[in-house]
């Protein structure tokens, strides 16, 4: 069925996902995937560099209460990539278009998201969602957010994060080094504590091939960058202090796993980081009535290793917020 469009392939009563493909309006092609249900539309969104698939094991239990759907954001596992560099305006205006496909306006809809999912899901409420969900999608905030560094450090930091992140977005590799990174998800389910079969599935759906059948794992190289340079030139605090309708932050509470090849320094940045979050979060639940913050006990992989847990936070906001 991947080839109907989804309001023709619309299920209202099967909990049983459907492949389904829609068109953004500059004819770009959108993976989704139509969990059913009844209730309050949700669209769900991915992170950075992953895929629709991470949703797995948490659309099936906000099915149970909600209308749920998820997409492949633009250059991301099955979705088409465009001619236009990849932007948050850009983004959020395939949200907007997944959602009419379905016969749903935006201001009917809440946006859940993980990630840079998250982000985007926060900037659907400028375009009227009735509410939004931010799955740990915090970005690399302002210098003024690592507690105990010193700005201009950080300002250099961050950079070399930067250029590490571009240079590693969308590299091509060899078909037979596929093994390899399979292998090293098969680590990270491992420590994690989560299944693998939910990481591969990420993975396969990800990989693109260059011409000279190298693969990749999508978005290609400028794709990547361009996400990149938005999420870097996002201000998410001057987003949540002008917001107008309910909105929910939730961050991770356990560190992640080591990552081969990051920097000697950048756990402690990330530290330093964690703490100014954590004080900016809380002051922003102090002082913004239409935000809610809540905390998680996982890594940022926190779909994959508490499910049940994202289901049930979100189903209450929803609620809350009808």
């Amino acid at each position: 069925m991947t080839e109907e469009s989804p309001r023709e392939g619309r299920r209202e009563t099967t909990q049983v996902a459907v492949e389904g493909v829609c068109v953004a309006g500059d004819g770009v092609s959108l993976a989704v995937r139509d969990y059913g249900g009844d209730g309050p539309t949700v669209l769900l969104l991915h992170g950075a560099g992953r895929t629709l698939a991470d949703w797995e094991p948490v659309a099936p239990l906000l099915a149970v209460r909600h209308r749920v759907v998820a997409m492949d954001l633009r250059a991301h596992g099955r979705s088409g990539d465009g001619t236009r560099p990849w932007t948050f305006e850009t983004a959020t205006g395939d949200a907007a278009a997944v959602l009419d496909s379905y016969g749903t306006a935006m201001a009917d809809a809440v946006v859940v998201g993980h990630s840079m999912g998250g982000m985007v899901a926060a900037l659907c409420l400028e375009r009227g969602a009735r509410a939004a969900v931010n799955l740990d999608g915090h970005g690399m905030g302002r210098p003024e957010q690592y507690v105990g560094l010193d700005a201009g450090y950080v300002t250099q930091r961050l950079a070399e994060a930067r250029k590490f992140a571009d240079e590693a977005g969308g590299r091509p590799f060899p078909a037979e080094a596929l093994a390899g990174v399979l292998g090293y998800q098969a680590s990270m389910a491992g420590q994690l504590g989560i299944a693998y079969a939910l990481l591969e599935a990420g993975v396969r759906r990800s990989l693109g091939e260059t011409p000279d059948g190298q693969l990749f794992l999508r978005p290609g190289r400028e794709r990547a960058r361009e996400a990149q340079e938005a999420m870097a030139g996002l201000d998410l605090f001057a987003l949540y202090r002008r917001i107008t309708r309910p909105l929910l932050i939730a961050r991770a509470l356990r560190p992640n796993p080591p990552v081969p090849g990051v920097p000697p320094w950048f756990d402690a940045l990330m530290a330093a980081y964690t703490e100014g979050l954590r004080r900016d979060l809380d002051e922003l639940a102090r002082t913004q009535e239409r935000v809610t913050v809540a905390g998680v006990d996982a890594t940022h992989a926190m779909l994959l290793e508490r499910p049940a847990e994202i289901a049930a936070l979100v189903t209450r906001f929803v609620a809350a917020s009808a």
